[in-house]
C-alpha cells in the first residue's frame, strides 16, 4: 500500500493534492501506512458498497470473464483477472455503464 500511496503521490502534478477514496481493508489504514503529504484518504463508511463503484465492476469482470470457468493454477486465474480487467476497461463507454449509479448521475447533471 505504501508503494501503491508512493506512486500516486509522484503521478500528482506540482502544487497538487489528490483524494483517494478506500474501502474498509486493512492495509487502508495500518500502523506502518506512511501517507504522503500531498494525498488525504477518504474512507468509505462500512457496510455500504453502494458508494463503492468499483463494485458493480467486480462483478461484472467476474461474470464475463471469470465465472464458470476451470483454471490451470493460481497463476492461470491471476492471468485470467488481469485479461478481464483489461478488456473490461478497453471500452471506457462499458465502464461508464456499468459503474454508473443513481447518485453519480444525480452529480452529473448539476
Amino acid at each position: 500500500m505504501n508503494l501503491h500511496l508512493s506512486e500516486i503521490s509522484r503521478a500528482l502534478g506540482p502544487g497538487a493534492h489528490g483524494a483517494l477514496v478506500l474501502d474498509g481493508a486493512g492495509w487502508h489504514t495500518g500502523k506502518s501506512l506512511n501517507l504522503p503529504s500531498n494525498l488525504t484518504l477518504v474512507p468509505l463508511p462500512p457496510y455500504a458498497p453502494e458508494l463503492n463503484p468499483m463494485e458493480p465492476a467486480w462483478l461484472y469482470i467476474k461474470s464475463h470473464y471469470l465465472a464458470n470457468r476451470i483454471y490451470a493454477d493460481h497463476d492461470a486465474l491471476y492471468a485470467a483477472g488481469i485479461d478481464g480487467g483489461n478488456r473490461f476497461t478497453a471500452d471506457p463507454e462499458n465502464v461508464r455503464s456499468v459503474c454508473r449509479t443513481e447518485w453519480s448521475q444525480s452529480a452529473e447533471s448539476n
